[in-house]
């Protein structure tokens, strides 16, 4: 792969034929991934390190990306992850005082694939009617290959459906990060593709961070004397992830608390005994209405998510696998999906979205807060 030209030729290649002729943009050459959508109007920088899109090509819906180029500061892990990138009109200017980069330039180091000088919109409304579904980016060389040698590799691609991505975004060693303030204990986080700003959250609340490996076991959880886990976002199939629904089960009959934002969320509504689902397009942007069902009020977050827990979404129900009453506490406003579940007879709670919310928005930062009040009145109810 090498840099692209201005005005080197790429196409966007639909799974159902659909074809988008553009230029190249990053690298050049040939990727394939699951086409979704991402409606945030900044930050970009996330976005595309965040550990959750391995596997996706991600497209902005915002017309103009890269204006404040990349810096230092914002990533969310120390790479991007994204599968290939899509924009209309990418900014070859670069206007900010923290940056150190353009987007382009990071792009083409990182050999990310992607095409810009596309009708984004379109691409967008047809994914909203039709559903997400797998593509390739064509650049260079490879947009010359025969229209159906191109289909043809986007169909060899596997379906995000069934796919187990947690080791490929997962740290190989554990590592530590020390808590600030008053203490609390050693937090378990099982790194299913965690990002540096729930890290930060975590630590500014007094745990001190123990982020694991994604293959570790019960024994390696309780080895580091825990007073709580908690299960991160990552990439994939939920219903493919069944070892780490049997270590979250083994948690849950322990009594520890526990916390689980996104694939975390998913995790625990199959470790409760429900079933998870594919969304049509899926939730992704910084932008997503949820209504807090414990407060009544409507915040407004971040999300990354191709996936939900099915659960009725009043009152409260018995989970399956004998953890009590259980209670679905956050529902998008959008399409009234599953944003969250509270078990009200055991400490354990989670939510779909993001809440630490690096770029923003900040709505939902307390949730962070009452999981450390959870944590400390079960250690009250223990002595």
């Amino acid at each position: 792969m090498t840099s692209s030209p201005a005005l080197t030729p790429a196409v966007l290649v639909l799974e159902d034929g659909t074809r988008y002729a553009g230029r190249a943009y990053g690298a050049v050459g040939t990727t394939i991934g699951e086409v979704v959508f991402a409606t945030g109007m900044s930050g970009y920088q996330e976005t595309i390190t965040d550990p959750s899109y391995a596997g996706q090509i991600v497209l902005q819906t915002a017309p103009h990306i890269g204006n404040t180029g990349m810096n230092d500061e914002d990533p969310e892990s120390d790479r991007i992850w994204v599968a290939g990138y899509i924009v209309r009109d990418p900014s070859r200017v670069v206007s900010n005082w923290r940056a150190n980069a353009s987007l382009d330039d990071v792009l083409v180091q990182d050999g990310i694939v992607g095409i810009s000088g596309i009708d984004t919109r379109a691409v967008t409304r047809h994914i909203r009617s039709a559903g997400s579904m797998r593509g390739g980016i064509f650049s260079g060389d490879a947009a010359a290959l025969d229209d159906a040698e191109q289909l043809r590799l986007v169909h060899e691609a596997p379906e995000m459906s069934g796919q187990n991505l947690s080791a490929q975004v997962s740290v190989d060693v554990a590592t530590i990060t020390t808590a600030i303030g008053e203490r609390i204990g050693n937090l378990a986080v099982l790194d299913l593709g965690v990002k540096q700003a729930t890290i930060d959250n975590l630590a500014a609340r007094g745990f001190e961070v123990h982020v694991l490996p994604q293959r570790s076991t019960i024994d390696d959880i309780r080895a580091i004397d825990p007073v709580a886990v908690f299960y991160s976002n990552g990439p994939g199939d939920p219903s493919a992830s069944d070892d780490h629904v049997a270590i979250l089960r083994a948690v849950l009959d322990e009594g520890l608390p526990f916390f689980g934002i996104c694939f975390g969320n998913q995790l625990l509504g199959r470790a409760l005994g429900l079933g998870t689902y594919k969304l049509p397009f899926g939730h992704r942007g910084i932008n997503q209405p949820v209504l807090d069902k414990t407060t009544g009020k409507v915040e407004i977050t971040a999300h990354n998510h191709g996936f939900a827990v099915d659960a009725p979404l009043e009152g409260t129900f018995d989970s399956p696998n004998g953890y009590g009453k259980v209670e679905v506490s956050h529902i998008g406003l959008n399409d009234n999906v599953v944003e969250g579940l509270r078990a009200l007879e055991i400490p354990a709670f989670s939510v779909q979205y993001h809440p630490e919310a690096a770029a923003g928005p900040h709505d939902a930062n307390y949730l962070f807060d009452r999981f450390a009040e959870l944590v400390i009145s079960t250690q009250k109810g223990a002595k």
